[in-house]
């Protein structure tokens, strides 16, 4: 039995995304404005004095597996911080042209008219990577623990079920599970309100939901991967400030998908493709569909004489409003992407990450107030959401993603008429359902082509170096790193899966779903059958194979802390 550190906090921040950046610094700042009502006598109620607050983040720099586009709403952090651009938030550009590109197989149609949810004039370009390390500073100014190299395991729980805190994990296990010389056990972080902002499918929240139903009664939670590179670009082959985005090549009509490419400072491109995890072929592989995008000759253009200088890849809960888990227990609040507050018509999180943040930590407030940290109090955490702007802004586009599941041309029509209705998708229906990727994707033989038939839709992509890269080497500018001599943290509950039913049915689709070329097949030398071989050291921490597996047989886990993508400037 391994003994373990008890550390008593007061509130417990789970993962260092913009979200739980905000919602401590609102916290701290919410405090004191209580307290200073309590003692000029304005305000009927107990001092709640200072608090102990954490923030335990599996990277090892506060925005080191942040990942993002992105063109940030300012909106959010304006509340915040009225102030956050003389206080040195780092904001790249500004927005100063909107452009929508349709690609055909060879032509780009410059659209006369950006459609109104992606005109971004006047907002920010980021790195989100860049905002989220200046937030964290700013949250250890005023007070607040981070620890980075902590990621949290697993939740603690009393005897009824009740959120008391988090574990973190241990150091120093080697591959065999056995402990090493450096071993360091995880401690236990107990805490009156954890709150979990883990980002797309973060493993904890995925174990509460699971274990509470907090997604009892809602939609099925849906993906995209959105995959990206910064380049160097020759001065002049794109301004700064403008933001495209685009339709069409290289997705077919039944995936969804696009692509974005946003001006930044010194000739500094970000572009990158999303690709909705809910495609029905088994053979798209949304790494090489980014890479083939990158081929058009309009995009080409673009990037001519550049170079590539980072990668890295994230995805995105795109399900929105209806896709919600329940956001709140005992002793727990869920924000930010785990909670699943991407507006995913506009494209955009940050500034609805950020605002749940807020008022999960005004909601924090009121428990503490009351000394009350039961779901009682902690409901009126949704109840905020429901009376805010977050509200207004995601329930108008609460049925987006679910068009694209009947093909891009009747979802431009469906979209249409839900911008006309706010929300009422084909016009009439309140909720249309949202259907998983893992269950909507066929097998080789329902989708009416050989699988080698399938395969040719990239055989135009060279992967050159120059233009296109594989996977291997786009990893490289990841700046993936982990300890190969600790145990997996992917764990693919039935290999014998993957090398009979898998391999017959789908052709093994992990080894084009990953972004990080994770998952092979290799052949083994005794059996001479394919088996699956894990490289987990390459795992940029996207969360794709925990989603899109058919069988759903892939679990992953937090590694060790530190290891992962260096998105440093993503």
């Amino acid at each position: 039995m391994i003994e373990r550190e008890q550390i008593e906090m007061d509130v417990v921040f789970v993962g260092a995304g913009p979200a739980n950046l905000a919602a401590a610094l609102h916290l701290k700042n919410e405090i004191k404005k209580h307290d200073e009502l309590v003692e000029k006598g304005f305000k009927k109620a107990k001092a709640i004095g200072d608090l102990e607050i954490a923030i335990v983040e599996k990277g090892s720099f506060v925005g080191a597996h942040i990942l993002s586009g992105a063109v940030m709403d300012p909106i959010a952090i304006r509340e915040l911080m009225p102030d956050f651009l003389a206080q040195g938030c780092p904001v790249d550009s500004v927005v100063t042209e909107d452009a929508f590109w349709y690609l055909t197989d060879k032509k780009g149609i410059n659209a006369p008219l950006v459609p109104p949810p992606l005109k971004n004039k006047g907002k920010y370009i980021v790195s989100l990577s860049k905002v989220c390390e200046w937030l964290g500073e700013k949250c250890e100014e005023a007070g607040i623990n981070i620890f980075p190299e902590f990621p949290a395991a697993e939740i603690l729980y009393d005897e009824n079920d009740v959120v008391i805190g988090v574990r973190t994990g241990d150091k120093g296990i080697d591959k065999d599970g056995k402990q090493k010389a450096n071993f360091e056990a995880g401690v236990d972080l107990l805490a009156k309100v954890t709150v979990l902002g883990e980002g797309s499918r973060g493993s904890l929240a995925k174990q509460i939901t699971a274990r509470l139903g907090l997604d009892q009664g809602k939609e099925s939670q849906v993906f995209s991967l959105g995959i990206k590179e910064l380049w160097e670009l020759p001065a002049g082959n794109f301004p700064e400030g403008k933001v495209v985005h685009t339709l069409g090549f290289p997705s077919d009509a039944r995936t969804y998908g696009g692509g974005w490419i946003y001006g930044m400072k010194d000739n500094v491109v970000s572009i990158g493709y999303v690709t909705g995890l809910d495609y029905e072929d088994p053979m798209i592989d949304p790494h090489a569909e980014f890479q083939k995008f990158k081929t058009h000759p309009k995009v080409a253009a673009v990037l001519a004489g550049g170079k590539m200088i980072k990668y890295g890849a994230k995805t995105i809960n795109a399900g929105g409003y209806f896709t919600m888990p329940k956001l709140f227990a005992d002793g727990v609040l869920i924000v930010g992407d785990s909670g699943s507050f991407l507006n995913g018509q506009r494209i955009k999180g940050i500034h609805t990450a950020m605002k749940s943040g807020m008022l999960a930590a005004e909601t924090i407030v009121g428990a503490f107030e009351h000394e009350d940290f039961s779901s009682m109090t902690l409901r009126h955490f949704e109840e905020k959401v429901n009376l805010s702007w977050i509200y207004d802004e995601l329930h108008p586009v609460r049925n987006f993603h679910a068009a694209f599941q009947k093909g891009r041309w009747s979802a431009l029509i469906n979209t249409g008429l839900q911008f006309l209705t706010r929300g009422l998708a084909w016009g009439f229906m309140p909720k249309e359902h949202h259907v998983p990727g893992y269950e909507r994707m066929l097998k080789l033989t329902e989708n009416g082509k050989r699988k080698t038939e399938n395969e040719s839709r990239y055989a135009g992509v060279p992967f050159d170096k120059v233009l296109t890269f594989d996977k291997v080497t786009d990893v490289f500018y990841g700046a993936v790193a982990h300890d190969e001599d600790q145990p997996s943290h992917l764990h693919v509950l039935d290999t014998e899966i993957c090398a009979t039913r898998c391999a017959e049915e789908y052709g093994n689709p992990c080894q084009r779903f990953c972004p990080a070329a994770v998952y092979e097949m290799e052949e083994n030398a005794a059996t001479g059958r394919k088996e699956l071989k894990v490289n987990f050291s390459n795992c940029v921490h996207c969360k794709t194979c925990d989603i899109a597996d058919p069988y759903q047989i892939i679990n992953w886990v937090t590694p060790e802390g530190g290891g992962g993508p260096n998105y440093k400037g993503m």
